[in-house]
């Protein structure tokens, strides 16, 4: 093709992938801490899980608890990804609102869904085992989805929904917007990840 051609790509929709740093260590104390919540609370709630155990929100302003301390060492990570964006990067303001685990035990999954009223969403991963299931974003552009010609091949362009095969100390931040699924846990054993808003808070309100 000789027609001199320019793409211009906009509306992209980042995810941000870390390797959170000393992982091993926080997530074995992040296992035991989540397993002593599910012995607490074997009822758990449900949201996106279908089969597995989701936790209530975790108390994370409890100083010094393994839950507290794991949130203070996102702060580089969550602010790393405001400076990507070019937001305006306030760290005082920039809050975790919730966070909480989820157990999928083999077979469980979680549907599409995504996380209203907040600016960023995360997950990360304590135990992934292999063919625990990806992790799973869709095109949120719904009428690229719905009404296209037929696809030749994959392009960047065309793609409906993208998986992530994951590991253990990953870090997945991304719009809150974003529809995201979890494909069936097809391992032997648990995958546990915790997720986790984030928002801005534009108030001058005692949060400890």
């Amino acid at each position: 093709m000789t027609t001199k051609r320019e793409i211009l790509k906009y509306f992209a929709q980042p995810i941000f992938r870390y390797k959170v740093e000393n992982y091993k260590s926080f997530n074995k104390e992040l296992e035991k801490y989540i397993y002593k919540l599910k012995e607490e609370d074997e009822e758990g709630v449900v949201r996106s899980n279908r089969g597995g155990w989701h936790s209530k929100s975790f108390k994370v302003r409890e100083k010094g608890s393994i839950q507290n301390r794991f949130t203070q060492a996102l702060s580089k990570y969550i602010f790393d990804t405001f400076r990507c964006y070019g937001w305006k990067c306030v760290p005082e303001r920039i809050v975790v609102s919730e966070m909480w685990a989820i157990i999928n035990k083999p077979n469980d999954f979680n549907v599409i869904h995504t996380h209203p009223n907040s600016f960023l969403s995360a997950a990360y991963y304590v135990k992934a085992p292999k063919n625990a299931g990806k992790f799973v974003f869709e095109n949120p552009n719904t009428v690229a989805t719905h009404s296209y010609p037929a696809p030749e091949r994959k392009t960047e362009f065309n793609v409906k929904t993208a998986g992530l095969e994951i590991e253990e100390g990953d870090l997945l931040l991304f719009p809150a917007y974003l529809p995201h699924k979890v494909n069936e846990n097809k391992s032997s054993e648990d995958r546990i990840v915790i997720s986790f808003n984030v928002n801005i808070n534009y108030f001058d309100i005692n949060t400890s």
